[in-house]
Order: C-alpha cells, then structure tokens, then sequence
C-alpha cells in the first residue's frame, strides 16, 4: 500500500465523524518531505472550530497510522492566513 493510500485509510475513520457534521476532507498533495496537505470541504471550511479539527482529529488520526508523515497542513486554512 502506497503512502497516499495509508493516509486515505488514516482519514476514513475519522471521515463519518466529519460527514456527520456536513463536512469532509480531501488530499490535495502529499510533498516529497512527506507533509499531507489537505482541502478541508463542505462546513470544515467555513467551520470556526476547523483549525481544531484538524489538529486533534485528522493530524494525530494521520501521524498516528502513517508514521512515515512528517505534517499535516490544511490548504485553506493556510489561505486565509
């Protein structure tokens, strides 16, 4: 299994827990340095609490599965900085 499959697999157990709330995530691009970077969709983009989301939900649900990862960043997050 390739790392863009792991870190897909990582991202489907917490996946239900972001639909639930109108949500979900997707993979823009995994960098040579191995840091995911990822599009938050639907109300995890507009979500005040998607900075937290993303730190205690989909970052530790990532590293944890995929050691290999190095960081996780969300794109949009990182725009409207």
């Amino acid at each position: 299994m390739n790392l863009t499959e792991q870190v897909e697999q990582a991202l489907e157990t917490i996946r239900p827990y972001l639909i639930a709330d109108g949500g979900n995530v997707a993979i823009e691009e995994i960098t040579p340095e191995h840091v995911v970077k990822l599009r938050l969709l639907g109300n995890c983009g507009s979500c005040k609490m998607s900075f937290m989301t993303m730190k205690a939900g989909i970052e530790q649900a990532i590293m944890k599965a995929v050691p290999e990862i190095t960081g996780v960043v969300a794109v949009d997050l990182a725009e409207q900085d």
